[in-house]
């Protein structure tokens, strides 16, 4: 794609603060870190769950639980996935999930339905106290009534642009990109 439908939204300092400011308030609304799970959504939200991780775990000094969902399986748009979907593997923290403050990070909050999923295999779990959602960025376009309870950035996309995050284990770099769609892609 050119890279004049792309605009650089956060580079790595950027996306690092915002995670900073995030794992303060997810302490904060949390009142410490007792009983805190972060639950990151395959496939970016693990990674972005990895650095919160880390945020709260220096500033805190202490361990911080975690594990991941891979939603596939509860998609209500399984059937146009197509005949045999990539599974991804769940982890379920080692202190379970029944009575713990979960946090649900993903990367981008758009339609709500990835966050619906997501609580939905959560529930097949266990049953936390409290969950809360983080997301780095809300692009808005909501589908669902499923708010973000965290947010690093809110950035108003129009139409079939899209917002993609990068992060270096997959894509070699930390940062936030909106993409243009161009005229023949919608």
């Amino acid at each position: 794609m050119p890279e004049d439908n792309r605009i650089h939204l956060m580079d790595e300092a950027d996306v690092r603060r915002e995670v900073a400011r995030m794992a303060r308030e997810i302490v904060e609304r949390n009142e410490g870190t007792e009983r805190l799970v972060l639950m990151g959504i395959h496939r970016r939200g693990t990674q972005i769950a990895a650095l919160l991780k880390e945020e709260i775990e220096r500033s805190e000094g202490t361990k911080v639980a975690t594990g991941s969902i891979d939603i596939t399986l509860y998609r209500d748009d399984l059937g146009t996935v197509g005949p045999r979907p990539v599974v991804g593997e769940s982890v379920l923290p080692p202190v379970g999930l029944d009575d713990q403050n979960v946090v649900i990070v993903d990367d981008v909050a758009y339609t709500g339905r990835t966050v619906r999923a997501a609580l939905n295999e959560l529930g097949d779990w266990g049953r936390p106290s409290r969950i809360l959602l983080c997301v780095l960025v809300d692009r808005g376009g909501r589908e669902l009534p499923i708010q973000p309870d965290i947010t690093g950035r809110i950035v108003e996309v129009q139409g079939s642009d899209r917002v993609e995050v990068h992060v270096p284990e997959l894509d070699g770099r930390l940062g936030v990109d909106l993409v243009h769609a161009e005229a023949g892609d919608e």
